[in-house]
């Protein structure tokens, strides 16, 4: 068994909390993951893999929080899970063929629009428009929920950003769009570490490490979020995604 550095183990912890409490309001949780468990000098792809397995542990925890306090909508998110699920699979298995870089222009640009449709919409998410279950919200929803989950899979970046702003085109308010967000999320970790697991990249240790702390920083963002409401959350979800714009334009440019 390999030796674990208490110093290791301690970082871990402190990116893991960080980043699942940013990661449970407005996504974005892997601007910091991410670059953490790369400093510990495991290889990239086993990094993603690590990584899929701590991000469990965050949507899972904040995705209980935003459903006990009833900002989750469980008539829709039921239906999306597992469509959510099968997307992320795909996504896993598909790296394994091409390469992920050459989605960085397409996800940089979408990006961009993202944070400034939210930013122009001045009260876009603070109120719910939401009229239930239609045709539209089935399409839209069920479309998203697989070309999502297949590009947290496949990619990741930005996934949270992408599924919050997907709900407010629904109607949801920024509060329970992060919730409904949160659970699809979940259904993409689960499937895509699954698969990373079967091809052995994965370190359990880092991983689960990380997942203890996020684990408490999970319950602590959502809790803020739950109580702050969308006043605050939607600031820190303009926040985070111009961070998440600035890492991909720094990465795309290198």
């Amino acid at each position: 068994m390999e030796h674990i550095s208490m110093e290791i183990l301690i970082f871990l912890l402190s990116a893991g909390f960080i980043a699942a409490f940013i990661d449970s309001v407005v996504g974005g949780g892997g601007l910091i993951s991410v670059p953490a468990l790369l400093m510990t000098g495991l290889p990239p792809g086993v990094v993603l893999g690590t990584n899929k397995l701590a991000s469990i542990c965050c949507s899972l925890t904040s995705s209980m929080s935003f459903f006990r306090s009833g900002k989750m909508n469980i008539g829709l998110v039921k239906y999306l899970f597992p469509v959510s699920l099968l997307g992320s699979i795909l996504g896993a298995y598909t790296v394994r063929l091409i390469p992920p870089e050459i989605l960085k222009p397409l996800v940089l640009t979408m990006l961009i629009l993202v944070a400034v449709y939210t930013v122009l919409k001045k009260d876009w998410g603070d109120k719910s428009t939401y009229t239930g279950i239609n045709k539209k919200a089935g399409i839209l929803g069920g479309c998203a929920a697989f070309a999502l989950g297949f590009y947290d899979g496949f990619f990741g970046p930005g996934t949270g950003s992408f599924l919050i702003f997907a709900f407010l085109m629904l109607g949801f308010d920024f509060v329970v769009a992060a919730g409904n967000a949160k659970a699809l999320n979940l259904a993409s970790n689960l499937g895509a570490a699954a698969t990373f697991m079967l091809a052995g990249s994965v370190n359990y240790i880092y991983g689960l490490t990380m997942g203890l702390a996020m684990i408490v920083g999970a319950i602590a963002g959502s809790r803020f979020a739950i109580a702050k409401g969308s006043a605050y959350v939607k600031p820190l979800f303009v926040s985070v995604t111009t961070l998440l714009i600035g890492k991909q334009l720094w990465d795309f440019l290198q």
